[in-house]
């Protein structure tokens, strides 16, 4: 009887011995991490890009997750709509006041989870969750991951969703009194360069 409850004691209390319950994946997000977003208007296409993304924001992910259950994610990436360019200066200023850039001056992504683990041998496709929070409104998403493995431990991380300006109740932005529209679908991709820690 003394052995069972020695045996309970070493098991909660030794490090290691419930860590495939538990283990959790940190990563940092490494400076060269990138925002797009691409969309159309009745006349041609465009491209409103934050480059070089690099605030020390920290992603975490549980590797394990009971069966049939998803992998609960950490981690929120704060981006300034001040920072969009989209190689004109026109249409960069209209993005920004339609996205009403002075009263939420940030787009928000918050990573709730992932539905599989990434394979760190190969390039690994999967489906995350995130919340995204722009212009006052918040609308969660499915998002199409994928997973690459760069030099040095750096990994990579693609997501891409489209989404709709209506989506967070906005209309799309226009020009020279509406004879230039945007279309209300837009292609949301970024890009992570992600480095373990620890």
């Amino acid at each position: 009887m003394r052995k069972n409850w020695l045996y309970l004691i070493l098991l909660f209390v030794l490090p290691g011995f419930n860590a495939p319950d538990t283990a959790i994946t940190s990563w940092v997000v490494m400076p060269g991490s990138s925002l797009a977003v691409n969309g159309s208007t009745n006349i041609n296409t465009f491209q409103c890009e934050i480059t070089n993304y690099s605030l020390p924001d920290t992603l975490a992910c549980s590797r394990t997750a009971a069966r049939g259950q998803v992998l609960p994610m950490n981690g929120r990436l704060k981006l300034d709509i001040q920072s969009f360019d989209c190689h004109n200066k026109m249409m960069t200023n209209d993005l920004r006041k339609t996205l009403k850039a002075k009263t939420y001056p940030h787009l928000s992504i918050r990573f709730i989870s992932i539905n599989s683990f990434p394979d760190f041998k190969n390039p690994t496709r999967i489906i995350g969750v995130v919340d995204i929070d722009l212009a006052g409104v918040t609308k969660r998403f499915e998002i199409n991951y994928l997973f690459t493995v760069g030099s040095g431990q750096m990994l990579h991380l693609k997501g891409d969703r489209v989404i709709n300006f209506s989506d967070f109740n906005l209309s799309p932005p226009s020009k020279l009194g509406g004879i230039i529209k945007a279309k209300d679908e837009l292609s949301v991709e970024f890009k992570l360069n992600l480095k373990p820690l620890g």
